[in-house]
């Protein structure tokens, strides 16, 4: 599988809750980093649990807006949604023998644009 389809299924497999499911994707040496937070996410099992025990209202859901691959390297654009919380998710994956060694994952929040730029910008 090539590391754009992987990626892909990755988040097809976040898309069921199932995060043991999505897991499976992962190499044994697998971390993720959180720059955002300063955290660092080590192992499968420490994976599951972040994603198992994050407090929701509902189950997740995941729309996938892009993904761009090159060699090893692979970055996706996620929005995700409990129905309550919506967030997006920048993710930059590190692939090695067809699974995921690394992530660094921003999570960006949206804001108001200033009103000093809104005469040259459109909202989406």
């Amino acid at each position: 599988m090539d590391a754009h389809s992987l990626i892909f299924d990755f988040w097809l497999r976040m898309k069921t809750n199932n995060f043991r499911l999505a897991a499976e994707l992962l190499a044994e040496e697998y971390v993720c980093y959180w720059p955002m937070s300063n955290e660092v996410i080590r192992g499968k099992e420490n994976f599951i649990a972040v994603n198992e025990f994050y407090p929701s209202d509902g189950i997740w859901r995941f729309d996938v807006q892009d993904i761009i691959a090159e060699g090893e390297r692979v970055v996706s654009d996620v929005i995700i949604t409990d129905g309550k919380v919506k967030a997006r998710v920048i993710s930059f994956h590190t692939v090695r023998n067809g699974k995921i060694v690394q992530q660094k994952e921003f999570w960006p929040e949206e804001y108001e644009p200033p009103e000093w730029r809104r005469k040259w910008s459109d909202r989406t």
